[in-house]
C-alpha cells in the first residue's frame, strides 16, 4: 500500500465512523471454486455482528468525504474545514481485496459524500461493487449506502451486487430535516427505499420460478436516525420506525445519539456528550416491537411521549399497567409471558416447554434464565412468596428496581498516590 492511499484511508475511515448502520447479517454465501471468500450469516475496520452473534470485521470507509451538501449535523458538510480525500474506484477495490487476503476483514461497508450530483456518486459506488464481484470474483459481504435522490436504474443495479442496501432517514420529521439540511427532503430518501423494496420482492418472485435467478440485496435494507439533534420525542421516532418495519424488506432501524461535531452552528443543541442512555432505550423499545409483539402505542403515547431513562421500556410498561399482573407462570400463554419484565424470548420458550412436565417454582425459573429480581413482582408460581406489584404498588416496585447510585468518593478521606 503506497503512502498516498494510506493517507486517504486514514481520512476516509475517520469520516465514515459516525454511520452506525453497518451490521453484517441476514445473508449467507458459501465459498465457491474460482471465487474469493464467502459471507457468513487497524484503520477503517469495524466490528459488526451476524445473526448468530459472531463478530464480523468490515472495512468501513467512504469513497469520498467531499460533499455538495451543507447538513448542519454532518462532520463532512461542505462548509467544514477538514482534510478531504477521494479514492478512485480501482484504489478502493484493490484496498478491499488486499485487506481481505490478509484476513483483516470479511466484507465492505461503503458510503460516500455526494459529489456533482446523486447519480454521479451512486454510479461510482456501483462500479466498486461490480468490479469486486465480476472482476475479482469477490464473494464476501458488501453493504452499500444508497445515495438519496439516486435514480431507480442505479439503485436496481446496486442491488445486484450488494448484500445489503441502506438509505439514512437521519431526521425523523421533515420540517426539522429542512431546518438542518435545507437541500434534502424525505422524498429523496423514501424513493430509493421503495426501489430497494421493489427489487427484493421482484427477485423473490423470480427465484420461485427460476432456482438460479440472481438475488437482489438478499440481506434487505436498513436505515439510521439521529437522536437528540432535533426536538422529536421518542414517540415520533418510534412511530416512524414502526411504519418502516411494516415494509417487508426493512431489517433494521439504527439509532445514533447525536454527536456534537459542529458546535459553531446555532441550529444544533449544545450537548456535552451524546444521549447514549436515550439511544439505548430506543434500541430496547425497538426490540420490543420486533420480537416481543408490542405495539408502538403501548410503549409510547401522548401521556408518555418519551421513554423513561431510569428503567427499561418493558418494565416501564408493566408498572403503568399493574392490572395486567400478576400472571400464573404455569398457565399463562406465551404472548403474555413475553410481557413479564425479566423474561426474554428464549426464557419464555423454555418455560412453555418445561411446564409440560412439572410445575415451575422460583429456582426452576432462575435456572431457566429468568431475571427473578424483576420478574418476581409480576408473576405467581408454585412457591413464590414475594408480594406482587398490586400488593406493593408500582411506585414501590420501581424504587426497588432502580439502579443503585454509585458511591461517591469522600474528598475529605485520606488518599494515597503511588509513583513508579
Amino acid at each position: 500500500m503506497n503512502a498516498n492511499v494510506l493517507e486517504k484511508l486514514k481520512i476516509l475511515a475517520e469520516s465514515a465512523k459516525y454511520d452506525v448502520s453497518c451490521a453484517s447479517s441476514g445473508t449467507v454465501r458459501a465459498n465457491k471454486p474460482g471465487m474469493l471468500g464467502n459471507t457468513v450469516g487497524g484503520w477503517g475496520i469495524c466490528h459488526s455482528f451476524a445473526e448468530d452473534g459472531r463478530c464480523i470485521s468490515l472495512l468501513k470507509i467512504m469513497l469520498t468525504n467531499y460533499c455538495i451538501y451543507d447538513c448542519a449535523y454532518c462532520i463532512n458538510r461542505r462548509s467544514n474545514d477538514l482534510p478531504r480525500a477521494t479514492l478512485s474506484v480501482s484504489e478502493l477495490v484493490d484496498l478491499t481485496i488486499e485487506f481481505y487476503r490478509r484476513n483483516y476483514i470479511e466484507g465492505l461497508f461503503l458510503s460516500s459524500g455526494v459529489v456533482r450530483n446523486p447519480d454521479y456518486t451512486m454510479e461510482r459506488l456501483v462500479r466498486v461493487a461490480k468490479d469486486l464481484r465480476e472482476v475479482h470474483r469477490f464473494n464476501g459481504y458488501i453493504h452499500l449506502k444508497s445515495i438519496p435522490g439516486a435514480s431507480r436504474e442505479l439503485v436496481t443495479e446496486a442491488g445486484r451486487y450488494a448484500d445489503r442496501l441502506s438509505v439514512n432517514v437521519e431526521i425523523p420529521k421533515e420540517e426539522n430535516l429542512k431546518l438542518l439540511a435545507p437541500e434534502k427532503d424525505h422524498k429523496s430518501v423514501f424513493a430509493p427505499m421503495l426501489y430497494i423494496q421493489q427489487g427484493v420482492l421482484e427477485s423473490s418472485e423470480e427465484r420461485k420460478k427460476f432456482r438460479y435467478a440472481p438475488r437482489f440485496a438478499p440481506a434487505g435494507q436498513s436505515t439510521q436516525m439521529i437522536v437528540g439533534a432535533t426536538a422529536e420525542t421518542d414517540k415520533d421516532i418510534l412511530f416512524l420506525s414502526s411504519a418502516l418495519y411494516q415494509r417487508p424488506t426493512m431489517k433494521r432501524v439504527y439509532y445514533s445519539g447525536y454527536v456534537s461535531v459542529n458546535t459553531y452552528d446555532t441550529r444544533l443543541p449544545a450537548l456535552k456528550q451524546p444521549p447514549l442512555v436515550r439511544e439505548n432505550r430506543l434500541y430496547q423499545a425497538d426490540w420490543l416491537m420486533r420480537f416481543y409483539q408490542f405495539k408502538v402505542d403501548e410503549i409510547v403515547d401522548d401521556a408518555y411521549p418519551d421513554l423513561d431513562l431510569e428503567i427499561d421500556p418493558k418494565l416501564s410498561w408493566a408498572l403503568r399497567h399493574p392490572e395486567q399482573f400478576p400472571i400464573d407462570i404455569n398457565r399463562a400463554d406465551y404472548e403474555v409471558i413475553l410481557r413479564v419484565p425479566g423474561i426474554g424470548v428464549k426464557s419464555a420458550k423454555l418455560i412453555i416447554a418445561s411446564r409440560r412436565y412439572s410445575k415451575l417454582g422460583f429456582y426452576q425459573l432462575k435456572k431457566i434464565g429468568v431475571v427473578m429480581k424483576k420478574a418476581q413482582y409480576f408473576i405467581t408460581c408454585s412457591e413464590l412468596p414475594m408480594k406482587t406489584v398490586n400488593e406493593m404498588t408500582p411506585h414501590t416496585v420501581r424504587s426497588l428496581l432502580l439502579p443503585k447510585p454509585k458511591k461517591k468518593i469522600d474528598e475529605n478521606q485520606l488518599t494515597f498516590t503511588f509513583s513508579d
